[in-house]
């Protein structure tokens, strides 16, 4: 019963480590996505001068840009571990030294 339950809560924490990346792609999104849209929507008021939300929109941008990234990296570890990937993408492995008789290092 206790391995049962280990095994369970370390598929639940792999489950939490993706699951942050996630939202934090998602928040990124809709924060550069909120930026825009008012922006266009401020055109549409006489009363006002629009501006644009530099802050925001790039502040989504790196949540956006980090989140992607670890899933990307996460899913591409993945499967080169299971070889899935096409030969770009396969990890370079250094050549191993053969020893010649008679050298001495």
């Amino acid at each position: 019963m206790l391995m049962n339950t280990k095994i369970v809560f370390a598929r639940f924490l792999a489950i939490i480590v993706l699951v942050i990346p996630g939202l934090m792609a998602m928040k990124g999104f809709l924060m550069m996505k909120d930026a825009l849209f008012l922006y266009y929507a401020e055109h549409g008021n006489d009363l006002i001068s629009p501006g644009f939300q530099w802050l925001s929109f790039f502040g989504g941008l790196v949540l956006f840009v980090a989140g992607m990234s670890f899933l990307g990296g996460w899913i591409l570890f993945r499967d080169r571990k299971r070889n899935y990937v096409g030969p770009r993408f396969r990890s370079k492995k250094q050549p191993e030294q053969v020893e010649t008789p008679g050298s001495s290092s």
